[in-house]
């Protein structure tokens, strides 16, 4: 008798498809609906004549003829380039004398440096023309003493805003990174002769490689992707996500096949650095676990006080444009001059002009698109960790596509996409609730992802031997197990949801509008006052969410 005809008929059956696979298949409907096909619609517009309906070139070939148009990149790129330089030159010393010494105040400067990076993209660039600007506070106070401080305008403030805002981003991943180290290895290195700042460079730097060049990319794209500091203080310095913006919707006239066509140059040079990354990050794949992590110590005598004056200086300076912001919601004023004394005024005018309506937005929004992202995070990480094939693969990768692309360009997609019959969504909250989850759901993707990885799987297996079905085991076991990394990408989630603006100015209107898009348009009406307070009420927002994330997952380290 056979091999094959000993074996029962019931075990040669090929395995039935289980309830998983359709979530594959649910899955990659979603994301086929909402992500690419948005992304095909930008990509057909930018080759398709609207007047005769056939290919053309033309859109590129206007960009890259023009040198106006290819400077925008250009630009970008040198913007980016330089603010994640200049990110890391401050980051890394700021996150190395957090994590490796005992500072006073340490929960102080990690909220601070925190809350500086998560305010709306647009905030810390209008308090700081308020402060630096050719009539700010700051510039007038040393004129009257004889000293010039410059133009924050153009290339340098733009670097200089980003910077600020952006190297706390550094700072959270270098945390974790540098609490990985060995104490071991530094004792060895020490032995070895290699001490100081040769050290850092030889050793602490080296090993921490991955983790720098993960940071590096964060602060690229966010850089390269951002639309209110470019289009506040560049003046004639234009970007190509305020390109865009002028093209999509502007008010000298507006091309959106054009639009379209630069928002899809804007993706592959941003495809382009990931994968430099990706490969640069190829180079130092290992794995470090530390047995022994790192002791503080107490900073004493002269160094130790340049290093409490260095912490509490660039907190200070990161987070002066919210505090300012804060204080002139409160000032008397007159559109766009502020006048002498306090009032009220600003927060009644606000409460007059959709204050009601923008905050309810803000959260509403939030909690949908938040709620949404929680359940499709986990069920991704699932399929990608514990039942890891090709199909499930594509999937990660197709979810990651936003964290490289500007916002813009979603929303535009969007709009092209959903503006007709038979899901004609433009306009609608549901369109904002869209665009929210599609742009900020790599966030507890990737922390939801990394959390399963680190947990055994025979506590699944102990519940399926005692007869607990597959999705019972998820849900009531796996996800309990889970819950620590899902709160953690949540809250950033949620935190860049509330203060979302490159995506949400192409798709707002009056019923839809957030706190966010509330102050962007209050400044570009002149109403400084009223924005201020829009800004504050947002800041406060924001402070408020960091505060729970600490509370709920007494963590310092933001897993981003």
């Amino acid at each position: 008798m056979s091999l094959t005809a000993a074996i029962p008929a019931r075990q040669r059956r090929k395995p039935r498809l289980d309830g998983w696979v359709g979530v594959t298949i649910g899955l990659f409907v979603l994301f086929g609906g909402f992500l690419v096909y948005p992304l095909w619609t930008v990509l057909r517009e930018s080759v398709v004549d609207p007047a005769t309906g056939g290919f053309t070139w033309n859109y590129f070939t206007t960009f890259f003829s023009k040198t106006y148009y290819a400077n925008t990149i250009r630009n970008s790129f040198l913007i980016s380039l330089s603010v994640t330089a200049v990110s890391l030159i401050i980051g890394i010393p700021f996150s190395y004398f957090y994590t490796f010494f005992k500072l006073r105040g340490a929960r102080f400067l990690f909220i601070g440096s925190v809350l500086s990076c998560m305010s709306a993209p647009f905030i810390g660039a209008y308090a700081w023309v308020l402060l630096l600007g050719r009539n700010g506070l700051v510039t007038r106070a040393f004129g009257a003493i004889g000293i010039h401080l410059g133009s924050i305008y153009g290339f340098g403030g733009i670097v200089f805003v980003l910077s600020l805002k952006l190297f706390p981003l550094v700072s959270v991943y270098m945390n974790g990174a540098f609490k990985s180290i060995d104490t071991s290895l530094l004792e060895a290195s020490a032995l070895m002769g290699s001490t100081g700042l040769r050290r850092i460079r030889q050793v602490i730097i080296r090993l921490t490689m991955p983790t720098v060049l993960a940071a590096s990319l964060l602060v690229f794209m966010r850089a390269f992707a951002d639309f209110g500091t470019p289009l506040l203080i560049g003046e004639g310095y234009r970007t190509f996500t305020v390109e865009i913006y002028n093209q999509y919707l502007g008010e000298t006239g507006t091309n959106h096949n054009f639009a379209a066509a630069v928002g899809i140059i804007g993706i592959l040079v941003t495809a382009a650095i990931f994968l430099v990354q990706k490969f640069a990050t190829s180079r130092f794949n290992f794995t470090i676990k530390a047995s022994r992590p790192p002791e503080k110590r107490r900073p004493r005598g002269l160094g130790g006080t340049l290093i409490y004056l260095y912490q509490y200086a660039l907190v200070g300076v990161a987070f002066l444009p919210q505090l300012y912001i804060i204080y002139l919601s409160f000032r008397r004023n007159n559109q766009a001059i502020f006048l002498p004394g306090f009032s009220l005024d600003s927060y009644k005018v606000a409460a007059g002009r959709l204050l009601g309506r923008s905050i309810l937005n803000t959260l509403y929004f939030g909690a949908v698109a938040l709620t949404v992202i929680i359940v499709i995070s986990v069920l991704i990480a699932y399929l990608v960790v514990r039942r890891s094939n090709v199909a499930n693969n594509v999937i990660d990768t197709v979810s990651m596509m936003p964290y490289i692309m500007p916002g813009a360009v979603i929303g535009i997609g969007l709009v092209v996409a959903f503006n007709r019959p038979p899901l004609a969504i433009t306009g609608t909250a549901l369109i904002m609730i869209i665009a929210l989850v599609i742009r900020r759901m790599p966030y507890t993707i990737r922390s939801a992802t990394a959390t399963l990885m680190h947990l055994p799987i025979s506590t699944e297996e102990a519940a399926r031997s005692l007869g607990a079905s597959k999705f019972k085991t998820f849900w009531r076991i796996t996800v309990p197990m889970m819950s620590a990394g899902i709160t953690s990408g949540a809250i950033l989630s949620f935190v860049s949801i509330v203060t979302e603006m490159s995506s949400a100015v192409i798709l707002y209107n009056n019923k839809n509008i957030t706190l966010t898009m509330s102050a962007y348009v209050a400044i570009t009406r002149g109403s400084y006052g009223l924005a201020c307070a829009f800004a504050s009420i947002l800041t406060v927002l924001t402070g408020v969410i960091l505060l729970a994330y600490l509370l709920i997952a007494r963590d310092e380290d933001l897993k981003m």
